[in-house]
């Protein structure tokens, strides 16, 4: 077996306990704590009474019992102590008959005259009680073997006599446990595990709901907070501190989107003012450098707008035609490329391909397509817009491709292929979220082929 699979099996084995078992069982091993300690509160507040007789019939077999032994010849004999010498304080004409197994007999006192003829009758009598008259109830006499002596098995003879005391029930307490205390808390026991359960998962009904309700709590479902109603009042401020945490979040998030609007409008009109005066320069080599550069401030600044209205898309969509959309951007951004080296080819497999959603989305999401491939295509070949069935947009170039290791990366905002490109990482994360919205996906064709291909594929209209 190997150190993993031991792990994974401790790990099962120490997992945490649930909230209802540590409940239960808790209240199982208090139930029966509380069932022994009421046992011996009762048969201690009944002596205190006065309602145990001072005469206990027991006490002196209980102390003969506990102080019997053997010596080194295996005689019996009893050891001297407290027990004893209270005993005998107690009863001065004590008296008793002990014998074990093997013949040994210790006796002490005189036997009353009417219990000489029981003492020749000892080998024949198992556990019994005398009592001083016929039909009387007060016990004058104890016949009884005791097993649980340092000597052994023991047959004891004696009066019952003695006070009773309340170690006398320490001395029976495996017997009360086992008799009493085991079955009455074991049926105590079974009614703990089939009733809390229950108890405790009606108590928990509004926690689960709660949870239920917190598993779509997502971004894009601010607003949502978890219900205080019926939840336990011991959970209760976990809760409320959870909705504040989320009304925290969500001011957060506002503050944080109406940054990135006020900053995106701020930047547009710096940008637009630029670009005409780049324009109006003489055409140099420089001047295409710096339109570029514009050109790249002005996406950057629809990208971040954009992603904003994505976040408040709330129209509905209509029907459009892919192929009129794809050619608008084939259109508008074939200057750019050519100026950066490039070819551009498109390639409808049809005259009209409609789809369901928000044209300008689309738009969007083909044309970041198209920089990205003049951003990353190596400045030359071609790129190449095609429109195929049932509702495809692919865009394709011929330069290095997207390494396998970052593959599942280029998705993800502001991660950029090429750390000092002059990208913002924005443009693919914001086709992918236009994608999602239209229950759509963007996929990135296998590396068998010659540079990039993404391609966007729609719901059927």
């Amino acid at each position: 077996m190997t150190i993993q699979k031991i792990i994974r099996l401790l790990g099962r084995f120490f997992r945490p306990i649930s909230l209802k078992w540590r409940l239960v069982w808790r209240l199982v091993v208090l139930q029966v704590i509380l069932l022994t300690l009421m046992i011996f509160i009762l048969l201690g507040g009944l002596t205190i009474a006065g309602v145990i007789p001072d005469n206990y019939e027991g006490r002196a077999i209980d102390v003969i019992r506990n102080t019997i032994t053997k010596d080194g010849s295996g005689n019996l004999m009893l050891k001297q102590g407290p027990l004893l010498t209270e005993l005998r304080k107690e009863v001065p004409n004590l008296w008793f008959i002990a014998k074990d197994e093997h013949g040994h007999e210790l006796s002490e006192g005189t036997v009353p005259p009417e219990f000489k003829h029981i003492t020749e009758a000892l080998d024949y009598i198992g556990d019994a009680r005398f009592v001083a008259e016929p039909g009387g109830s007060r016990t004058t006499a104890t016949v009884q073997w005791a097993e649980d002596t340092a000597a052994g098995k023991v047959q004891i003879f004696t009066g019952a006599q003695g006070e009773f005391h309340i170690m006398a029930l320490v001395s029976v307490t495996p017997e009360l446990f086992l008799e009493i205390i085991l079955p009455v808390g074991g049926v105590m026991a079974v009614a703990t595990l089939l009733v809390i359960p229950l108890v405790v998962r009606s108590a928990f009904r509004g926690l689960r709901q709660a949870a239920a309700l917190a598993q779509k709590i997502d971004i894009d479902e601010r607003g949502v907070r978890l219900p205080v109603e019926r939840i336990p009042s011991e959970i209760a401020p976990l809760v409320r501190a959870v909705n504040g945490a989320l009304d925290r979040l969500d001011k957060g998030y506002e503050r944080h989107k109406r940054f990135l609007i006020d900053a995106a409008h701020e930047l547009r009109t710096p940008v637009a003012i630029l670009n005409t005066r780049i324009t109006s320069l003489p055409a140099t080599p420089e001047r295409a450098r710096l339109l570029q550069d514009t050109a790249r401030l002005s996406t950057l600044t629809d990208q971040l707008l954009d992603i904003q209205r994505l976040g408040r898309q709330t129209q509905q969509f209509t029907r459009f035609d892919l192929v009129a959309v794809a050619r608008g951007v084939v259109v508008d951004l074939a200057p750019m490329a050519f100026a950066a080296g490039y070819e551009m080819s498109f390639e409808p497999a049809r005259g009209e391909l409609f789809a369901n959603g928000d044209r300008t989305a689309v738009e969007r999401a083909i044309t970041n397509l198209v920089q990205n491939a003049i951003e990353h295509g190596g400045n030359a070949g071609r790129i190449t817009i095609g429109v195929n069935s049932p509702a495809t947009i692919e865009v394709s170039d011929e330069g290095d491709g997207v390494p396998a290791a970052e593959r599942e990366k280029i998705f993800e905002p502001f991660y950029r292929l090429r750390p000092r490109g002059h990208g913002a990482g924005l443009g693919l994360n914001l086709v992918h979220e236009i994608m999602q919205i239209h229950g759509g996906r963007i996929e990135l064709a296998g590396s068998d082929r010659k540079g990039a291909c993404f391609r966007l594929v729609f719901a059927q209209a």
